[in-house]
């Protein structure tokens, strides 16, 4: 090979490193500016969902959530979607207990969230999330307007 068709590939190689690293700037600044835009309608916190229940301590999907009225909903957190993947409402969603992560669920989760366990109309519900947003949780579930069919049980 010729010295000029070298530095051509050097050329078109830095330009498409170039370009890679652009593209990951230019995600991770859409990832940053969408979190902000979400929190903007109401304060957001770090919620994970159990997606999938075929392996004990599997299937956990990192996200965050947010309330908005008499639902709570869900957003992936590498996604750029703005609308959120699921969406529970408050006379469906019940408490039902609460444990800590255990075997593979300890570096699935963030280090401090507990294991919610929750009833739905849909069926049972997994989310975790840390103990002061589990309060939060507790409360907005408590503050449902009357004749709502809430079920709390207390912590142990």
């Amino acid at each position: 090979m010729t010295e000029e068709v070298w530095l051509e590939f050097w050329i078109v190689l830095l330009d498409v490193l170039g370009a890679l690293l652009v593209s990951v700037l230019l995600y991770g600044v859409a990832l940053i500016a969408r979190r902000r835009v979400l929190a903007r309608n109401g304060g957001t916190f770090e919620l994970s969902v159990r997606a999938r229940t075929g392996k004990p301590g599997r299937g956990w999907l990192l996200g965050v959530g947010r309330y908005s009225g008499d639902s709570l909903e869900w957003f992936r957190v590498f996604s750029l979607s703005p609308s959120p993947k699921y969406v529970w409402r408050r006379d469906d969603i019940s408490f039902s207990g609460k444990r800590t992560p255990s075997g593979p669920e300890r570096t699935a989760l963030y280090a401090d969230h507990v294991v919610v366990a929750c009833s739905t109309t849909g069926g049972s519900l997994e989310l975790a999330m840390s103990s002061s947003s589990l309060t939060g949780f507790q409360a907005w579930l408590e503050a449902g307007p009357p004749g709502t069919n809430w079920d709390l049980k207390p912590l142990r």
